[in-house]
This record gives structure tokens, C-alpha cells and sequence, in this order.
């Protein structure tokens, strides 16, 4: 299956978009003024211990105080016994909160989820640090190897490998997937990368405050380039050249073999329109979606849990209700899978299918979802389908989902829908301004939109204005129109 990766950067904005043969798959978001924290390293400082809920909340210079539970708290070592062996573990009960943390106490965490909605960031202070083929794992003496890499001779190689190169030190690994087929030099440069790393955060540790960041996760661009670049990559395609640039060569240092596979991109068409993305985007912000067969998808994400509804639609069949539903189910399963990964939704899933009679249907069902999910880089698990048809899952997410990372709560419908926020209407007609002007000849433009929206303009991306007017060359005007709700606006060409 082959895949292409495209990254949009704008001054203010980066987005990252994966396609497996020609359709989207995940997209990811990163903004200046909001970069995520998942993966940073920080300085904290317990600001209260829950024994209750067995957690404690930590400090550690973001607006909300972070959650840290004990499970993720680094357990003392155990002493050695007298001929210097560690003693078995023990499997009584874990200690309390109190036992691991007091108020008052400096302590070394890493964000492992970003503040989703009220909540504030997921703390743990098993610190993991990823390269290209390997997660260092400091506080652990784990060797482990990534469960998709299935062949066990590969696994066994692998794991042999990584302990000749780690030798006595004691530190934990985990074998990523994309080292299936790698060789021990390729494997020895990210245990040094590694090692030079931690040595980094140790110093930072030891002289840093509480509230500073002690280790900071890649930015986006090169974040995609560690995690989703595979052979299975047969481009890249960027349209910054400042970024260009800065991938070649993060890509020349760590991924040498792949280095044709990065290319700038430099069209006149907008490269989220060019392959059809940026039209999959505002798709993905919509609750219906359409399945070739006529039937549909209801997408519904709420504060506990996400709900997907199976319906027939306007597809008949050709045989029976029961092979209809069947086919029907199939093809939901494979665009749930797809729309879970699109839209990045987590936690609790829900996936109401159309009650099917045969049991060999509803395992083929189950199969096409497993197997339709098992290419989502986030972890997933699917439980067998209840009585009433529901499957219920989960999926790790560590990031707001694409829709409250887009929109916001409809002031309009008092919070029962949402619309696009400010600044996403922003970028869309900065968007707009740069796809006119390569269009059509004009000396000025003028921009009509809601108060909202050129207010924000004005404050906040006065300097952003600036800029693009040098880019373009032509001056540009902003005129409020109180009738226009947020999302809208028009550019005019004078």
C-alpha cells in the first residue's frame, strides 16, 4: 500500500497529512501559540497528594495543575540481598500515594496527555525517551520488542542485538516497529543518540527550577518524520523550504536510505488542495458520513465516550435484509476504522451495528474491524459484539481530537453544535488570500467577516497581515460585517 506524507507549514500553523493510496488517513495540527506537551520533560513540584484517589497534583508551570497517579510514580529500587541478587517482587499491595510523594516534593515527570477540555495534563514519572527505532526507558531494565513485529526469529534477533549493544548499563528499551530488518549499526547510533540525550535531561534535572522544561519533544514536521517515515513512504512532500531543509537533514542523520524520498513542494495549487485534503478536513468536522454502498456513518463525540451509528440509508440490496445489513456492516467497519484515525478520537468507542441474525456475519464484522484498525499507530482494542450489536473499544489518544482542535462551542446553539474558532477562520482566509491572488490580477484585497474574526486579525495577527502582504505584494483591507457568523467571510478582489 503505498503512502505519502504532506506537511502545510505557515508561519503560524503546521499540519501534517498521511495518505495510504490517495485517501486521508490521520492529519495532525500544531500552532505556534499551542504547541502540545506530550513527551516534554519537566521540573514539578507536588502540589497536593489525593490519597482518596490515590493520586497527587503536580506543578509544573502550565495553566492547570497536572494529574499524577501512583501507578505512574518510579517505585524505589529494592535492595540487593546479601550475594548481591535482587530479591523476587513482591506481589502484595501497591503502596499508597502517601508512601511514594508529599507535598512539597520536587519531583521529575513527562507529560504522556496533553489538558483534554477541563482536564488537566497526564503526568508519569516512568520518563521514555523514542528515537527512529528505540524507546529509552531510564528508570526500567526492560527489554522489550514492539508487538506487531510478529516473526519470532526477527524478534529474537533483535532483542539479542540490543543487549550486546547495551551491554551492563542499567536502562530499559523497547524495540520500536520500525527497526524490523534493521542492522546493528543502525540500532548502536540510536543507543548512542539515546544515551546523549539522557545525559542532557540528567544535567538539566540537576539545575533547572520547578515549572521548567527540562527535555522538549520534536516539533511536528520532524515528530512525522520519526513515526510515520517507512518504507512504505514513497514521498514527502513540503511546502516550506525552511523546513525542507531542516527535514533533509534530520533525515540524513537518522534515516540515510530514505533520503529521495523528501521533496519540496512548490506548485502554485496549495498543497492540502492538490491532493484533496483540505476538502477531507471540513468532511471530517461533519457528524454524517456517507458509505459508497448508500448507507451512513453518525459520529457523535461527547465528554465520555465517542458513539458511531450504522445506517442502511437508501441501499437496498439485491438479495435480502439480512445480506444487505451484512454488507452494509462491512463497509462501516472498515470507514469507522478510518474515521477514528481521521478524526484522532479516543477513550471510549461505541460502534452501533445493524442487528445481524448469523453469527458467522458478525465474527467476519469484528475480523474487518480488527483488521481495518490494525494499521492506526495509536493502540486499540475491541471487545466481542454484544446482544444488541454494539462493539465496544478503546484507543489511546493523547491529543485533543481534530474537531476541538478545529472548533469550539456554537455561542449561537447555547453549546449543542460547534463551529470553527476564530483563529481557524483566520488561516482559512489567509488560505483564500494566497489562492486568489495566484488566480486573479487585483490591486488590493478586501476582506469581509464576522467582528469577531477581524478583531482577532487585527490584535493578534497584525504581523501575520504584515507579512503576507509583503508575500503577495498587494495591500489588504479588513471590513467587520455584523451579519456574518464566524465561519464566513469573503475575499474581493479591487
Amino acid at each position: 500500500m503505498s503512502e505519502e506524507i504532506l506537511i502545510n507549514v505557515t508561519p503560524r500553523e503546521t499540519r501534517v497529512a498521511l495518505v495510504e493510496s490517495g485517501m486521508l488517513q490521520e492529519v495532525h495540527v500544531e500552532r505556534a501559540q499551542r504547541r502540545g506537551y506530550v513527551g516534554n520533560i519537566y521540573k514539578g513540584r507536588v502540589q497536593r497528594v489525593m490519597p482518596g484517589m490515590q493520586a497527587a497534583f503536580v506543578e509544573i508551570g502550565l495553566e492547570r495543575a497536572a494529574f499524577l497517579h501512583a501507578s505512574d510514580i518510579v517505585r524505589p529500587a529494592p535492595p540487593t540481598l546479601p550475594d548481591g541478587t535482587e530479591p523476587p517482587p513482591s506481589h502484595g499491595p501497591a503502596p499508597s500515594i502517601s508512601e511514594l510523594v508529599h507535598e512539597g516534593q520536587e519531583i521529575v515527570v513527562q507529560v504522556i496527555r496533553d489538558p483534554i477540555g477541563t482536564k488537566g495534563a497526564r503526568l508519569s514519572a516512568h520518563l521514555s525517551i523514542p528515537s527512529r527505532y528505540l524507546v529509552l526507558l531510564p528508570h526500567a531494565r526492560t527489554l522489550g520488542v514492539s508487538a506487531r513485529i510478529e516473526d519470532e526469529d526477527e524478534r529474537q534477533r533483535l532483542k539479542d542485538c540490543l543487549t550486546d549493544l547495551i551491554g551492563d548499563k542499567p536502562l530499559g528499551y523497547i524495540v520500536r516497529t520500525n527497526a524490523e530488518g534493521q542492522s546493528e549499526p543502525s540500532l548502536a547510533f540510536d543507543v548512542t543518540y539515546l544515551g546523549k540525550v539522557w545525559r542532557v535531561v540528567q544535567e538539566n534535572a540537576a539545575k533547572m527550577n520547578v515549572g521548567e522544561r527540562i527535555y522538549e519533544e520534536l516539533s511536528l514536521p520532524l515528530r512525522a518524520l520519526r513515526d510515520l517515515l517507512n518504507e512504505n513512504v514513497e514521498k514527502v512532500r513540503v511546502d516550506s523550504r525552511e523546513t525542507y531543509d531542516k527535514l533533509v537533514k534530520f533525515v540524513h542523520k537518522f534515516m540515510p536510505e530514505l533520503d529521495d524520498r523528501i521533496e519540496h513542494y512548490d506548485g502554485e495549487r496549495p498543497i492540502f488542495d492538490l491532493f484533496g485534503v483540505e476538502d477531507e478536513i471540513q468532511r471530517a468536522l461533519r457528524k454524517e458520513v456517507p458509505l459508497k454502498s448508500g448507507g451512513y456513518l453518525i459520529v457523535d463525540q461527547t465528554e465520555a465516550m465517542t458513539t458511531i451509528d450504522v445506517n442502511t440509508g437508501g441501499y437496498l440490496g439485491s438479495r435480502n435484509l439480512e445480506e444487505t445489513v451484512y454488507r452494509t456492516n462491512l463497509e462501516a467497519a472498515q470507514s469507522a476504522a478510518r474515521q477514528l484515525r481521521l478524526r484522532n478520537l479516543g477513550g471510549i468507542i461505541i460502534i452501533d451495528f445493524i442487528d445481524m441474525v448469523d453469527d458467522e456475519h458478525k465474527r467476519q464484522v469484528i475480523r474487518t474491524l480488527e483488521k481495518s484498525l490494525a494499521r492506526d499507530h495509536a493502540k486499540t482494542t475491541v471487545y466481542p459484539m454484544s446482544p444488541l450489536g454494539l462493539v465496544e473499544m478503546t484507543r489511546k489518544r493523547t491529543t485533543e481530537s481534530l474537531e476541538r482542535q478545529l472548533c469550539e462551542p456554537c455561542s449561537a446553539c447555547s453549546g449543542r453544535g460547534t463551529v470553527k474558532t476564530a483563529e481557524t477562520v483566520t488561516y482559512e482566509i489567509f488560505r483564500e488570500i494566497t489562492r486568489a491572488v495566484r488566480q486573479f490580477d487585483a490591486e488590493k484585497l478586501l476582506v469581509l467577516a464576522g467582528p469577531t474574526v477581524v478583531n482577532r486579525i487585527l490584535e493578534e495577527e497584525s504581523a501575520a497581515v504584515a507579512e503576507l502582504e509583503e508575500f503577495i505584494g498587494k495591500t489588504i483591507n479588513l471590513q467587520p460585517e455584523e451579519h456574518y457568523l464566524q465561519e464566513q467571510f469573503d475575499v474581493v478582489l479591487l
